[in-house]
């Protein structure tokens, strides 16, 4: 599914969308390049998911992992800097083992909502079934808006993209 995002508003209302469609245990993971909008978008998440105005929703790039309260918890968390992600074995395995030691997959069984920057080589370990967003920023850095590219891995999480598929039609 492939959306555009003329304005923050439009990605506000996306994040509104996806979040009266979650439910602990889901995993969106968020994708693309640096400055695409995925810390903005988690943010309009987490506020969707009833995080109070007040308490400042950043980047957990160098935390690793934000803990958020909402109507159901929200684990937010970056992944840019686990051990290097690459195509490499190697590399991509010593992430992981990094990646085990945040407790995200564990989060998701105690009921959490799971948000992950740049988590999209960690969608097994982090227990799979994710809804993965990719944004992408125009091409001209002057030109406006974003584009999302939704898609599910997963049974639950191919029902949450055909219900927000539904939602944003009507």
């Amino acid at each position: 599914m492939r959306i555009e995002l003329p304005s923050r508003r439009s990605t506000i209302r996306l994040a509104r969308a996806l979040a009266g469609l979650l439910a602990g245990g889901d995993l969106v993971v968020l994708a693309g390049d640096l400055g695409a909008g995925k810390t903005f978008f988690a943010r309009a998440l987490c506020r969707a998911l009833g995080v109070p105005p007040v308490l400042p929703i950043t980047s957990p790039t160098f935390t690793l992992v934000h803990e958020h309260e909402g109507r159901v918890p929200i684990a937010h968390a970056d992944a840019y800097r686990l051990g290097g992600a690459s195509s490499d074995d190697g590399v991509l395995g010593a992430a992981t083992a990094e990646l085990a030691h945040l407790g995200l997959r564990e989060r998701r069984g105690e009921g959490a909502v799971v948000v992950v920057e740049w988590g999209e080589p960690f969608v097994e370990a982090l227990g799979g079934d994710a809804l993965l967003i990719h944004l992408a920023a125009p091409a001209d850095p002057a030109a406006p808006g974003r584009a999302a590219e939704i898609r599910a891995t997963g049974e639950r999480s191919r029902t949450v993209l055909a219900a927000l598929e539904r939602e944003l039609l009507s």
